[in-house]
């Protein structure tokens, strides 16, 4: 009796701590369209149209023809991960549909590269931009030290993870307040853009295809700009499982979030374009505030600060997202046991955020390593054109999955060619020697993979480590209760 008193009492704290050591559902449609908008609105809009023009040839036509293609390839590639987060309803991404479809090594690869180098690295740039537009006006007369930089830049990583080791619900409040600001800044923009053009200042739109035309190259390496500036259209993949109603909310988020952010993106352009030159806009480090001193003299400094605001907030979203792969990655096997624990009070992915973090911090420190992101991209759409490959080979080889969404199947084809011409053309036609370098980072991950994952090879006292970190931490692992069950 008094056994089956105990038996029923350990039930009864499995099943309460079951409740509440999860990932909760808290974000619904307002909250994932304003996170996806958050985070693809960085800082890519405020500085990418330069580039975009300067491969473009200063062919105005041509480089409005790929802000706009980009931002259709960002949707038809956005309604692609739709299906497989519908169809396989669980956070991690990228990474859990490549493994699902082309194997764990694809898979471990993908994690690999990730989680060591482009997340990281991306969220390194994004502080160190921060920094910049925060400290730089402290320094008027000169350039600010390096040093009060990457401080700043490494402050702000903190804070980041600390709010999202907190609570997720102060995260979507912040990234929905700041998704706000952004919206609020880019239709002023835009609507000054519409005014001039009523007002007659059309004369850069004037023949507007004429002049050089771009090679194949150079236009590989303007949508490699564009696609920066629209990077984050398949955050909501990352973190499924904090979905309310993940299979009507993830392609209506989609649609209504990519939509809003191609139509802000060609306005703002045009309005650009409606003040400035091409060649202005050309050598202008920032167009954004090379407009608004133009237009807004008096309170031009509104534009800089709306630049911070908006790094922020992709900076949170993309700590957010990168936390949730860790934790994915983990869950799986691929990365230690304690990256998957959550924090017992905060329901937070907590190791996982706080090792984003610290790789990040890291970053800052060495600036001549975040040279190589620029030979990054081409490994970018390699992995979305193996992640929309396994959505190919799930539909072949698992016909009967439920799939509440589905995407017309050329569609999916025609990402996986876009891909593979994006990752090639670049190489082909300018082949430089950190192509092979990135090349080289991903494969490395071997290395890691057969001893420790395949071959399952454990480290002296790895585990009293890790028991320590998880006192240290307050976390606790969410499948320990389903094993409980089971038993």
């Amino acid at each position: 009796m008094a056994q089956q008193r105990n038996s029923k009492g350990e039930a009864e704290i499995y099943n309460t701590l079951e409740e509440r050591v999860v990932l909760k559902r808290t974000i619904g449609y307002f909250s994932g369209v304003n996170f996806i908008v958050g985070v693809i609105l960085g800082s890519g809009i405020f500085i990418s149209p330069g580039t975009v023009l300067l491969f473009s040839q200063l062919n105005v036509g041509i480089a409005l023809v790929i802000w706009a293609s980009c931002g259709v390839l960002s949707m038809l590639g956005a309604l692609c991960y739709a299906e497989l987060g519908t169809a396989l309803a669980a956070s991690g991404g990228e990474y859990l549909y490549i493994k699902r479809g082309l194997g764990p090594v694809p898979a471990f690869i993908f994690l690999w590269t990730c989680i060591i180098f482009m997340r990281p690295a991306a969220m390194t740039v994004q502080a160190l931009m921060f920094s910049e537009y925060v400290v730089q006006p402290f320094y008027p007369e000169c350039f600010a030290p390096t040093i009060v930089k990457k401080t700043t830049a490494i402050a702000v990583l903190l804070i980041v993870g600390t709010l999202n080791c907190l609570s997720t619900k102060w995260i979507v409040l912040v990234q929905n307040i700041f998704t706000v600001f952004k919206m609020v800044a880019l239709s002023g923009i835009a609507i000054s853009g519409i005014v001039y053009l009523g007002m007659g200042k059309t004369e850069n739109f004037h023949a507007a295809f004429e002049g050089n035309i771009p090679t194949v190259s150079q236009i590989g390496e303007a949508f490699y700009q564009g696609m920066f500036a629209y990077g984050g259209w398949n955050c909501l993949n990352y973190f499924v499982e904090e979905i309310k109603n993940p299979s009507r909310n993830i392609p209506l988020c989609t649609i209504t979030a990519v939509s809003a952010v191609i139509a802000f993106y060609l306005l703002v352009n045009i309005s650009y374009l409606t003040v400035l030159t091409p060649k202005e806009i050309v050598s202008s480090a920032a167009v954004s505030v090379t407009w608004a001193d133009r237009v807004i003299p008096t309170v031009a400094w509104i534009i800089p600060v709306s630049v911070a605001i908006s790094i922020f907030g992709a900076l949170n979203g993309g700590m957010f997202m990168l936390g949730r792969l860790n934790y994915a990655g983990s869950k799986e096997g691929h990365l230690p046991a304690l990256i998957s624990m959550l924090h017992v009070n905060h329901l937070t992915p907590a190791p996982a955020i706080i090792l984003s973090t610290i790789i990040a911090s890291i970053f800052v420190i060495p600036s001549d390593l975040l040279s190589l992101t620029n030979y990054f991209g081409f490994s970018t759409w390699l992995l979305v054109g193996l992640t929309v490959t396994s959505l190919i080979v799930l539909r072949y080889r698992e016909p009967d999955l439920p799939r509440p969404y589905k995407v017309f199947l050329p569609i999916a084809f025609g990402v996986v060619l876009v891909a593979a011409f994006l990752v090639l053309a670049p190489i082909i036609q300018s082949p430089k020697v950190q192509y092979f370098y990135a090349l080289l980072f991903m494969l490395s991950s071997m290395i890691i993979y057969f001893p420790f994952v395949y071959f399952k090879l454990r480290i002296p006292y790895f585990d009293a480590i890790t028991c320590y970190l998880q006192l240290l931490m307050e976390v606790a692992p969410t499948d320990i209760f389903e094993d409980a069950k089971r038993k």
